[in-house]
């Protein structure tokens, strides 16, 4: 069984491979353009860690086999989307960032979202057009495709949002 906590700031360089076999992934499935540059740099993901948006999922054998950042709060690049509309765009929402998990693990996206889903009620997620596995994932864990959203550097994302019904 798969567990998630908090990551902590000695789990860094595991995270930090966590990420590297993440870009493999993408790569190997024709996202050749997201997270490239060094991203997500030691600095984003050892903030993540100090601002407790940082977690990981953690097999039987204590085995560190996804992350997963989550943060409440606004999104800045969430205020203006386009070629669609959020599902809420009233209530507080938690943003699903930077999903990684090993090659060989089995179940940790739908443990990570599963475990966002008992911590709150409105999610958001967004992704390159090319990350065609997340989409998928996002989509078969109840997520609907809302419309599209710019990075700060400009840089296109496909967002979704998902409304849990407790």
């Amino acid at each position: 069984m798969l567990q998630i906590r908090q990551a902590e700031a000695e789990d860094l360089d595991g995270l930090m491979s966590l990420f590297e076999q993440g870009k493999d992934i993408m790569r190997r499935s024709g996202n050749l353009k997201q997270w490239t540059g060094g991203y997500p740099t030691r600095e984003i993901v050892r903030k993540d860690i100090e601002n407790r948006n940082s977690y990981v999922c953690v097999d039987e054998a204590g085995k560190l086999v996804g992350t997963f950042a989550m943060i409440r709060g606004e999104e800045p690049t969430y205020i203006r989307i386009y070629e669609g509309q959020w599902l809420d765009d009233q209530k507080p929402y938690v943003t699903i960032h930077r999903l990684a998990s090993t090659a060989d693990s089995h179940g940790v996206a739908a443990a990570c979202l599963a475990w966002c889903e008992r911590q709150a009620s409105n999610l958001r997620a967004d992704t390159h057009r090319d990350n065609h596995i997340l989409q998928h994932i996002l989509l078969k864990h109840g997520f609907s495709y809302c419309g599209v959203i710019y990075l700060q550097n400009g840089d296109e994302r496909l967002a979704y949002q998902k409304i849990c019904r407790f």
